[in-house]
């Protein structure tokens, strides 16, 4: 029997329709069930052929155990290895190599110093920066938001660079981007499953947190096929089964603002019933068609072109 496990904190809605449904589909030799953990012993395997991973980038704990699960043959959606790697500054740089747009973007120092470290550590970082340099190349009004987390937490729209400060100084120990701001007609958030398959689904920012997903635009076929293509494009580099992309259209251009979701929001009362039938019914086939094509203790993550690119030119 291959298991088939998803781990998870406090949603419900998304998880319990999962396991569901990959059940309700009678597949000999696989079922589905909330991963359950009662030790963690280095080398031993998790029990699971697959495991979609919802939480660990707030459980430390889940995230450690979940690499063994992976050395020990589990295909993990997604790869935390290149997970704990990752951040939105580096996704950026990349995006810049490979030809999508992306709004202007620099890296901030945190405002205060890390602990166990003082000025002394800091001895290659020039001070002060090239403020106006900075200012000048991303432009005003701006964003400001950590360069590693998400959940809107953290991120301030800035006017000036007086504005800048004030708020640098509020952000402690944390590396923040500044970001040019884009000034959109039209914002799309696109579902990415399997590398494979996308939902590009109209979505309003700036609407109450419910009603994001009420918009009353929708893409031409073209701008469909060409959001599509950027969708994939940005998954395949990065390597993720499961990520959301946020587009901004700018004078028809899409701009990726937002594109390292790995435990994008898939409840109910947020994405709304057809987005989330979308969700459930696609995650639930692309898990099984892993779970079938699961080699028993060998790697079975999924990993990018940027890494398995770099990698082929070292051997």
């Amino acid at each position: 029997m291959k298991k088939i496990g998803i781990l998870f904190g406090k949603e419900r809605s998304f998880p319990e329709a999962f396991v569901q449904r990959v059940n309700s589909k009678n597949i000999e030799g696989i079922m589905a069930e909330p991963v359950r953990i009662d030790k963690a012993l280095q080398g031993q395997p998790s029990g699971y052929s697959v495991i979609i991973d919802r939480i660990s980038q707030d459980v430390p704990f889940y995230r450690t155990w979940l690499k063994n699960a992976a050395l020990t043959g589990t295909a993990v959606i997604n790869n935390p290895f290149w997970w704990s790697a990752d951040d939105k500054y580096f996704n950026n740089c990349l995006m810049t190599q490979i030809g999508v747009p992306v709004p202007k973007t620099a890296i901030i120092p945190s405002n205060e110093h890390p602990d166990d470290t003082s000025d002394s550590s800091f001895s290659n970082l020039a001070y002060p920066l090239d403020w106006e340099a900075i200012f000048n190349e991303v432009g005003f009004p701006a964003y400001m938001k950590p360069f590693a987390g998400g959940g809107w937490k953290h991120v301030y729209r800035l006017n000036d660079k007086e504005e800048f400060f004030e708020k640098h100084r509020e952000t402690g120990q944390l590396v923040m981007l500044l970001q040019e701001e884009i000034v959109f007609e039209e914002y799309y958030r696109c579902y990415c499953i399997g590398g494979k398959y996308v939902r590009i689904m109209p979505y309003e920012p700036r609407n109450p947190h419910h009603l994001r997903y009420v918009a009353d635009f929708s893409p031409t076929p073209e701008k469909l096929q060409e959001m599509t293509e950027i969708v994939l494009k940005i998954n395949s580099y990065l390597g993720y089964d499961f990520n959301t992309v946020e587009l901004a259209l700018r004078n028809g251009v899409p701009y990726a603002i937002d594109f390292c979701n790995p435990a994008p929001d898939a409840d109910i009362k947020s994405v709304g019933a057809e987005n989330f039938e979308w969700v459930v019914e696609t995650a639930a086939n692309y898990a099984i068609e892993k779970a079938q094509a699961n080699q028993p203790g060998t790697d079975n993550l999924t990993w990018g072109r940027y890494v398995k690119e770099s990698a082929g030119r070292l051997i």
